[in-house]
């Protein structure tokens, strides 16, 4: 069988000599270079920012142990943080969703049509209204409804079906529900949101409404990390949408889920495929 091919991400305080030392070390091992994307942030006194996309064929270390134990002595030298992943092993995904169906919807159809190099093992709800859709695509879907007065239960079911499913990354697919910084604290993933507003403009609930009140002309969507800080993760991608004094609330709304679909699936996407670097409350998407 053709070993996948390795993604490797990296980044460290800026100098010179970074690309060659990395370039350097998989030549070493008889590496084939296949794509390599670099940006310096301002940021930290200049931070230094690497993806490259490495071939596994003839590569001396395409088993991950071994590249991790050849790659961490230059990693230590140059001070940097790093990861690397394999093109062969998709990304365990876990969709979580409340009642409105058209983020998890669109994510179903583009898994099913190999458009994200994910495995979806489980969606989970504090509703059951969306299991029909969900077990139509042969995933098992999990009902944990809140109890208000223990909130921190339910939290910590969603925490074990991640630890026994080996989630890698979660997706609140219009799951309304706030997460508790405890909940962030002790998840093994990062999670991603998609906020239905052209964040940071109309934040909270109903921007639709505000947007429509505020008489704006044009609408979006952003897709970012979440944090505990309510919807002030790094953003990942945003789009927007026209509209005018002609629209109502509802056309908005309609409008919106539209914007919101198509940026939580390119958001997804990039995560999958180790796009995304995060540089304070900044990313760095290599698209």
């Amino acid at each position: 069988m053709t070993p996948g091919n390795l993604r490797l991400l990296i980044d460290c305080p800026d100098h010179r000599g970074l690309v060659a030392a990395v370039s350097n070390f998989i030549a070493l091992h008889r590496g084939n270079i296949l794509a390599s994307d670099q940006f310096v942030s301002p940021s930290h006194g200049g931070r230094f920012f690497l993806r490259m996309v490495i071939e596994g064929q003839g590569f001396g270390l395409v088993d991950r142990g071994e590249f991790d134990a050849a790659f961490a002595p230059l990693a230590r030298q140059h001070g940097m943080t790093w990861r690397v992943s394999l093109t062969d092993q998709p990304k365990r995904t876990a969709l979580l969703v409340s009642r409105q169906g058209h983020c998890l919807v669109d994510l179903l159809w583009r898994y099913e049509e190999g458009e994200l190099d994910a495995e979806i093992p489980i969606v989970v709800s504090n509703h059951d209204t969306l299991r029909p859709k969900v077990e139509a695509h042969g995933i098992r879907f999990i009902h944990l409804p809140i109890d208000p007065t223990d909130k921190a239960a339910q939290e910590a079911a969603i925490l074990q079906l991640f630890d026994e499913h080996r989630i890698e990354l979660a997706v609140l697919a219009r799951y309304m529900q706030i997460l508790s910084p405890g909940f962030l604290d002790a998840c093994p993933c990062p999670v991603i949101n998609i906020h239905h507003s052209f964040l940071p403009a109309f934040v909270g609930a109903h921007p639709y409404r505000q947007a429509h009140a505020r008489g704006v002309k044009i609408i979006g969507a952003t897709a970012h990390y979440v944090t505990a800080e309510l919807d002030a993760g790094p953003i990942i991608h945003q789009d927007v949408a026209h509209v005018s004094h002609r629209d109502t609330v509802n056309d908005l709304v309609r409008i919106g889920r539209e914007v919101e679909r198509r940026v939580l699936a390119q958001a997804v996407r990039w995560h999958l495929e180790d796009r995304i670097l995060i540089d304070g409350n900044r990313t760095v998407v290599f698209a």
